[in-house]
């Protein structure tokens, strides 16, 4: 068991990939928000990269191992101290029992990712242990974590002493401004091309209402093409409106003026168009944002956003390890 000495703030239970094929039922996939570096802690402890872990946000947690562990800290920075001493992020760190792992801010990125071996053994709801918060589901009991509550683990021995290299980490960048990819569609042409050539080449700020729902930007006003301002009445009033449809993961969604990127919680469908979608390849980008960081979005191709996901899931693997020593 792991006991929960400080939540931090919106620690929660994600397994990778998440709860698939529930939609139809109001469950989205969940998982973790960041899967490069939730998969990369998972493969230094010595776990399977689907193994439960914690999905750590903007200020960390502090956590008492009832018994000896392996643990990885991936994803952002957040200086952790195991019984008050530094140790490294990117790398398997053995723990003996009784010891305190506490974990600060995010320094640099917003999202840290612990792995311990074993994996987090809570009970998989709908095949998953991914917490889904606003339906209350996965583990444990479907919400953030709480001051006193114990965390049970499954058996394994872990590997200590491995760490990721350098060039097979997520580059998070030191400043606060990101270019991030997207694909047309699949309502791109509700937007005419002055709307397009505009949301491509503006900046966008990142909203602090913004969460695993959905990620709310400020940027310019939107012009439409007239299928979206000449339609019938089924589709609604405001030209961003549709008739009800299924929203892809990463839709970038226009509710009035307002563009919000639907990531790991998002709703399956709605009344509203999704001009463009962020291809999951750069879902790390916007796991490791934090608000007011700014966003350029540059267009890609169907292919190039699948060849940028192989290419991620290539670097998620024994192969991006090293000793540490």
């Amino acid at each position: 068991m792991i006991e929960v000495l400080k939540a931090g703030l919106e620690t929660c239970v994600q397994d990778f990939p998440g709860r698939y094929g529930f939609w139809e039922q109001g469950f989205p996939p969940s998982g973790p928000f960041d899967m490069w570096s939730f998969r990369l802690a998972n493969l230094l402890v010595g776990n399977a990269p689907e193994d439960a872990g914690l999905e750590i946000q903007f200020l960390g947690p502090t956590l008492r191992f009832e018994s000896a562990a392996v643990i990885a800290l991936t994803g952002a920075t957040m200086a952790p101290r195991l019984d008050g001493a530094p140790i490294p992020q990117w790398e398997s760190v053995a723990v003996p029992a009784g010891a305190v792992l506490e974990t600060g801010f995010a320094r640099v990125g917003a999202r840290a990712y612990l792995a311990v071996s074993g994996g987090i053994d809570t009970a998989p709801v709908l095949g998953s242990r991914a917490t889904f918060h606003m339906a209350g589901v996965g583990g444990i009991e479907g919400h953030a974590l709480k001051d006193g509550q114990r965390l049970p683990l499954g058996a394994a021995d872990g590997t200590p002493s491995r760490r990721v290299r350098l060039d097979c980490r997520p580059p998070i960048p030191l400043e606060n401004s990101w270019q991030i990819e997207v694909v047309a569609g699949p309502n791109d042409d509700w937007i005419d091309e002055e709307g397009q050539r505009m949301f491509l080449e503006s900046a966008w700020t990142l909203q602090a209402r913004s969460n695993r729902t959905g990620y709310r930007l400020s940027g310019p006003e939107w012009t439409f093409a007239a299928r979206a301002t000449d339609k019938g009445l089924e589709h609604g009033e405001h030209p961003s409106n549709i008739l009800d449809h299924g929203y892809p993961v990463g839709a970038v969604n226009l509710c009035g003026q307002t563009p919000i990127i639907l990531v790991n919680d998002g709703p399956s469908a709605g009344g509203f168009i999704n001009p463009f979608t962020v291809p999951s390849a750069a879902f790390w980008k916007l796991a490791q944002s934090k608000p007011n960081d700014t966003y350029r979005f540059h267009l890609v191709s169907v292919t190039e956003a699948q060849a940028a996901r192989r290419a991620i899931d290539a670097l998620c693997a024994e192969s991006s390890l090293e000793d540490a020593a």
